[in-house]
């Protein structure tokens, strides 16, 4: 019998994929280099596109609807199995650095040590992050901060061209700047550095181990070292596709925003009033920050192969969903509306036992898929069924199996600063979105990537907008009723 697997699971939060990465060559050649040595997925979906309920779906491989946990608030508590609980039964060692903001709770309930905090938290005010700067004789994290994007009345003691000491209770902000400081005062290299010393203990260990490291980023504040913010000229950061939609086209849900200088009572303001340029400086510092993220990751991937651990380890590399800066009109964040930039999310995996080098997947897998597919790697499952899949089986073929796969991926929304219901289903081309009391949406997401021309309203799809419909109304009813 084959020794169980460990596990490496790294999550970013809150990161521009969809639209971005190719567009503006975002540069993330850590998270490249493990996707060439497994399979880089790149119709990955998470099913809300909201921090709370996302991650409690990576956890239990639950649709938001099942799992309860439906707003940003981590208010409600778990009544079914997650995969800490099975992989701890089956015999591991859990290790859990960084970002729960998962629900109720923290991941010591569920028996894994490490380092997090409560709810969202900010992880330069954890003792153990004032240990680690003593440590290293490094200063406390401090930014100049170039734009504020805060809401009126939430942050406005921010102020542009001025430095700004990272030490609000949680770390959220809508600003964008330099981090003055050294990189690794920032959390992803602590987090990093963390887990390095975590893999060396495993490393003289028999049991296997689960470790996870949730970074708090690429989400704002963008805050990137002046050596990632050099790697883009923000000159050279050209227009967003659908920035200057007008929205004609979209359910009310698009129009909400807070952003400053770019909303007025709560409304996006259309005109644009924010130049391009300060967006464009702004997304390159986002851009940075994935850069120096996907760096303090490739650290802790590093330390993997240099302890001899690679070949052995499930390793996975996501996000809990996307973000939608810049995007419909010009916002600044997500909310309860449904585009591809907040629901599309990077997933790559290494499993060498199971997955050979080199695979690029067009597969529909979403998050839910995800504690599914650790715990059969690790030889266990949940005691009831679940909504996610094992994506593991994708590659039963190779071994003469026939395997079944789903040819559409649902995702949801309950809203966020407001409420809202959304339920979206896309298949291998075509994305539907119903918006309970507003607008339907259906688009041709091959010919049309950036979801610019709504075909609900035109006449000519009334057919293929029907199929969608029944599509959505026969799933509801096989699954959630």
């Amino acid at each position: 019998m084959k020794k169980q697997p460990n596990i490496l699971l790294l999550v970013n939060d809150h990161q521009a994929y969809y639209g971005h990465e190719k567009r503006y060559g975002i540069k993330r050649p850590f998270y490249k280099g493990l996707a060439e040595k497994g399979v880089d997925f790149t119709r990955a979906y998470c099913t809300t596109p909201l921090c709370c309920p996302s991650r409690r779906t990576m956890v239990s491989g639950l649709y938001t609807c099942h799992h309860g946990q439906l707003s940003g608030q981590s208010d409600v508590g778990y009544t079914y199995e997650t995969y800490l609980d099975k992989l701890k039964d089956a015999g591991y060692q859990l290790y859990y650095y960084g970002k729960w903001h998962t629900g109720k709770g923290t991941p010591r309930d569920f028996g894994a040590e490490g380092v997090f905090c409560e709810d969202y938290g900010n992880p330069y005010l954890l003792p153990s992050y004032q240990a680690y700067l003593r440590e290293k004789n490094l200063p406390f994290p401090k930014a100049i901060i170039e734009h504020n994007w805060c809401t009126p009345g939430w942050i406005d003691d921010i102020v542009e061209s001025q430095e700004y000491r990272l030490d609000r209770h949680t770390m959220n902000e809508c600003i964008s700047g330099i981090l003055t400081t050294p990189r690794e005062t920032h959390e992803a290299f602590y987090l990093a550095y963390e887990a390095c010393r975590r893999l060396e203990i495993c490393k003289e260990q028999d049991q296997p181990f689960f470790l996870a490291v949730e970074f708090w980023g690429p989400h704002q504040p963008y805050l990137p070292t002046r050596e990632y913010a050099d790697l883009y000229n923000p000159e050279e950061i050209e227009e967003y596709p659908s920035f200057r939609d007008d929205l004609s086209q979209k359910p009310e849900i698009y129009q909400f925003e807070g952003g400053r200088g770019i909303s007025r009572n709560y409304r996006l303001d259309l005109s644009n009033p924010v130049p391009w340029k300060t967006w464009a400086e702004t997304m390159s510092r986002c851009y940075a920050q994935i850069t120096m993220t996907d760096e303090a990751g490739g650290r802790i991937l590093e330390k993997l192969e240099e302890l001899g651990l690679a070949k052995d380890t499930l390793i996975i590399w996501t996000a809990d969903h996307g973000d939608g800066l810049a995007c419909h009109g010009g916002h600044f964040d997500k909310d309860a509306y449904m585009a591809e930039e907040v629901l599309r999310i990077p997933f790559a995996m290494r499993y060498d036992r199971h997955i050979p080098a080199g695979n690029v997947s067009e597969a529909l897998i979403t998050n839910a898929d995800l504690a599914p597919t650790i715990l059969a790697a690790a030889g266990t499952g949940f005691t009831n069924s679940v909504d996610g899949k094992n994506i593991l089986t994708l590659w039963e073929k190779d071994r003469g199996k026939e395997i079944q796969w789903r040819d559409q991926v649902y995702a949801e929304s309950f809203g966020h600063h407001i409420l809202h219901r959304a339920r979206v289903m896309t298949d291998a081309r075509y994305k539907y979105v119903r918006n309970e009391g507003q607008k339907e949406e259906l688009y041709d997401l091959l010919t049309d990537p950036y979801e610019l021309s709504n075909l609900a309203l035109k006449e000519e799809y009334r057919n293929l907008l029907k199929i969608k419909r029944e599509a959505l109304d026969q799933m509801i009813e096989r699954e959630f009723l």
